[in-house]
Formats: C-alpha cells, structure tokens, sequence
C-alpha cells in the first residue's frame, strides 16, 4: 500500500500539466515570445499594415497618410520593380515585381536602389510580418506607380 501511494504522488509531481495551463519551462516547443509576435497579421486594414510597422518614416507610398519618408526610395513598384529586377547590380532570385517586392523585405541586401543608403532596411521585417500582412503589402505595392498621389 505505503508503495502504491509512493509510486501515485511521484507520477503525480511529474505529469505534464494541463493544455489549459501554458508551460512555462524554456524547452516548451512554440512557446511564444515577444520576438515571435507580428508587427501586423494581415487582418488590420492596409493603412495599419503599412504604418504599424513604420514604413511611411522611411518611403514614399502612395496612398498611405503620411507615407512621405525620403531615407528609403518611393514605393512605387508599377513604375520601378522591373527595372530593378533588370538592373545589373540586381542580385536576388524574384522573377516577378511581386516576388521582387516580398524579396526585398525578406532580404533587403539582395538589392539596394542606387542613392539610397546600404544596411537601412531592417533585415528582421521579415520575421516580423505576417505571411498575410506581407503578400497584401506586395499586392498593393506593385499596383503603385509614380503618378499616384500621396496624401
């Protein structure tokens, strides 16, 4: 008896504990940090998409209120993805503006527009966007041509 109630209590202490309680040990698979959270899910309305995470501090994006930032180049891709994807210095693997566009979040080293500062862009938007967010970012972005006003 004394050993079934020893044997009851150990398993007891070392069972995992409920779904409904989070674990808090650190080897907890898809625990969820701050790091992991998204700037944006793709659900807030385009606007958010865009300024949650800061895009408009840097670039130029028409129709995006006060998207009128000058450290990174207009984000008119209608006007300007293909000639970046045909530029010589050009060294990513995006076939179409859109996935020129995703590509340059991702990682924007792969090409930096002529005039405009190397090493600016944050390598960790990518990590920070939602696939949601970002495939509706690419969308509108390559819709957007230089003619298009800026509010």
């Amino acid at each position: 008896m004394t050993v079934s109630v020893v044997l009851v209590t150990v398993v007891w202490a070392l069972r995992e504990p409920p779904p409904s309680q989070p674990r808090t040990d650190e080897t907890a698979t898809g625990a969820l940090t701050p790091e992991k959270i998204p700037l944006v899910t793709g659900d807030e309305s385009l606007i958010d998409i865009f300024t949650r995470p800061g895009c408009p501090v840097c670039h130029i994006i028409p129709g995006i209120p006060s998207a009128t930032g000058q450290v990174g180049p207009p984000l008119v891709l209608s006007t300007t993805g293909a000639q970046r994807l045909k530029d010589p210095g050009y060294r990513g693997e995006a076939k179409t503006v859109h996935e020129y566009i995703v590509e340059s979040v991702l990682d924007p080293q792969r090409f930096v527009v002529q005039g405009y500062p190397a090493h600016t862009m944050p390598t960790w938007y990518g990590s920070k966007l939602s696939a949601l967010a970002l495939e509706k970012i690419a969308a509108y972005l390559e819709r957007q041509t230089a003619g298009d006003s800026v509010p």
